[in-house]
Parts: C-alpha cells; structure tokens; sequence
C-alpha cells in the first residue's frame, strides 16, 4: 500500500493495478448482475426514478458509491429503451490537491466526464458547524448540487444513498429522534423547483459495492473532511455497528428493518403527519 494526501487526510493506494476498462464495465452487467445490476434497474423501474425525456445530473463525490452509480449509470444509457441524458458532476469543498487529482485520475481512466466545480465548503463548516459538520456538510453540498444541476438544464439529480445508508438512517431516526422516518427513494426539491433528487442504489447492499471496487482495482476516496475524520461520537458509525451485531443473533434484520417502512400499519400508530399537520389515532377512534 503507498500514501497519498495530506493536511491530516492519507489515503491508502493498492499496488495492485486496476482492471482493464472493458473488464469492469462487463463486470457489471455479468459478474454482479443479481446483486448490483438488476437491483439498479429494479429501483430506476419501480420508483420510476428516470423516465423519457430526463436529464439526469450524476453526482459523482469519487467515493465507492458514486463511481459504481456513474457507470451504472453509463450501462443503463447503453441498454435502455428510454431515451435521456446524462450529466456527471463533482464539486470540490476544499480537497488537498493529491486527492483532487486521485478523483480526476479515476475518472479519467473510468471515462466518466466530469464537470468539476469549486467551493469553499470545508472552511466554512470548520468555522460555523465543527460541532455538528457532517449535518451542514451536507446539507451545503446538495445545495451546491442543485444550482449546478439547474445550470446544467437538468430535471433530477442522483445521489449515491445504498440500501444500508437506508436502514441505518432509519434507526439513527428511531433511536436518536424519537420518530420514525426513512429516506425515501426520491423527493422533489423544496428550494429548487422543477428538480427531484433520486437514490437509483435504493436497492443494492454496501457489501457488493465494496467488493465491486475492489475486484476493479479502482481506490475510491474517503471522506476528506478533517473535522469528520474520527468515527468516535458519529452516531451513523454506532449505527452501523450496531446492525452488524443485530445480525449475528437475527438473521435478515436489516432486511426486516428495511421493509418495515413499506408495511406501516397506521392502525397501530399512536399519530403520525402529512403535508405538516400532525393526526392523531383519537380523531377517528370513537367512530370505529
């Protein structure tokens, strides 16, 4: 393994060299069709989350989810029949200059192409939110996000979220907000009109992501947030390790998570809101 990086932030590089371009885009559609591929089209058909006449902005962070989604993405325009377009995108918040060129490095050699934008969003949030960075972090880069797709003429915008950034942000709602709420597979923009934001990997798990990556021979970039780089006090970290021990005593639990935000049962919920307005089981209770 070999180092790059600095300012705090190192990422570990294989020696091992990357697959041929051809070998990894095959890859996709044979290797991990049941576990990546057809839980993609899956998603893109059940939530209708591209359809005829789209332009899609592909949010690329350089990450392992983003990469995979980007040539999901490049295959799909291959072999649908819908008719779209396809814009990737990538805002640097700050990136030390080694881990700029690894994210161009990558996809350069994935022949992705890249529209790059400059923000400064790592300085304002070790200013204004060390305390609470990946929340702001976030929330400044889909803002970032949305203006440059609106730029770009696009109708969605399409975030990397996998299946297990699903159910972990179920539970961090449950155990840390006291409510129940999951990420949806895709929602319409409150501040950005005529755009919806969609999560084409609803579907497909982490660990065939992660061994997708691998298997290319491509080294993804980490978070490069120094402010965020401890994982002690991340609640999404405790999360997730907290699934990983679920799993040893309840076979499927993350599964069962998952599906539970399909089977809501509002005879059984003490109250709940729509559209802002807060209901209660009470309002119909004595007319039953």
């Amino acid at each position: 393994m070999s180092k790059i990086g600095g300012n705090g932030c190192e990422i570990l590089v294989p020696f091992n060299e990357r697959k041929p371009l051809k070998e990894i885009e095959h890859s996709i559609t044979k290797r991990y069709r049941t576990h990546i591929w057809s839980r993609f089209v899956r998603a893109i058909s059940e939530y209708h989350l591209v359809e005829e006449g789209d332009k899609v902005a592909v949010a690329v962070s350089g990450g392992k989810d983003s990469l995979l989604m980007a040539k999901l993405f490049q295959e799909l325009k291959k072999h649908w029949k819908v008719d779209f377009q396809l814009e990737f995108i990538s805002m640097d918040p700050g990136y030390h200059k080694s881990i700029r060129e690894l994210l161009e490095s990558n996809c350069e050699y994935l022949k992705i192409p890249l529209h790059i934008f400059e923000s400064d969003i790592f300085s304002v949030i070790d200013k204004i939110a060390r305390d609470y960075p990946c929340y702001m972090c976030a929330k400044m880069r889909r803002g970032a996000l949305y203006t440059k797709a609106r730029e770009l003429g696009c109708n969605k915008l399409a975030l990397g979220h996998h299946f297990n950034d699903v159910i972990e942000t179920t539970l961090l709602n449950l155990l840390y907000s006291g409510s129940f709420k999951t990420m949806l597979p895709k929602l319409k923009s409150k501040n950005f009109e005529g755009l919806e934001l969609i999560r084409p990997l609803y579907y497909v798990e982490e660990v065939y992501i992660q061994r997708f990556i691998q298997n290319s021979g491509i080294w993804p970039l980490n978070c490069a947030c120094m402010v965020a780089a401890e994982r002690i006090g991340n609640k999404r970290y405790e999360i997730k390790d907290l699934i990983a021990e679920l799993k040893k005593r309840f076979k499927d639990i993350d599964k069962s998570i998952f599906h539970a935000a399909e089977n809501v049962n509002l005879d059984g919920i003490l109250a709940w809101e729509k559209d802002g307005e807060k209901h209660s089981f009470l309002e119909d209770y004595d007319r039953q």
